[in-house]
């Protein structure tokens, strides 16, 4: 099955400026559904449905069991405004935006999420020292998913 990443990134985008907790798209026999809580969803015509779901219950039952964990323990942390690629420094082998121990101020850049091809900067909501970063170089982001602890 080819998965077309752009229209899934598309959609993903479109939950977080909605606010709505799923969408679902059909083209002739291929269907995409994506849904906030649980993951990313495609299936192709009934031949093909039921090996879908399989081949991506893997790559969704792994930040769904980050997920639970991570909100509660860190209510006040940075999270992502969008969906994307986390980055934690400014290019390939330079030294991270910020470590465990730093002290930053408001305003100051803690990581950059790529969206879209387009590097968006997020920045630190409030001063204080950086207690944890929960996140990994280039690793996928959701919507209002914890990045970091400023404490």
């Amino acid at each position: 099955m080819n998965v077309d990443t752009k229209l899934v990134r598309e959609l993903a985008e479109m939950l977080g400026e909605t606010g709505l907790t799923e969408i679902e798209v059909e083209d002739g026999d291929r269907k995409v559904r994506v849904s906030r809580g649980g993951g990313v969803a495609m299936a192709a015509p009934a031949p093909m449905h039921a090996p879908a779901p399989a081949a991506l219950a893997p790559a969704a039952a792994a930040p769904a069991g980050d997920a639970p964990a991570a909100p509660a323990d860190n209510a006040n942390s940075l999270k992502s405004p969008m969906v994307g690629t986390v980055y934690l420094a400014a290019e390939p082998g330079a030294a991270p935006f910020v470590s465990v121990g730093d002290s930053v101020k408001e305003g100051d850049t803690i990581l950059i999420v790529e969206a879209m091809k387009v590097m968006n900067p997020i920045t630190a909501d409030k001063s204080g020292t950086i207690k944890e970063i929960l996140v990994e170089n280039a690793q996928p982001v959701e919507y209002d998913q914890p990045l970091a602890v400023i404490g």
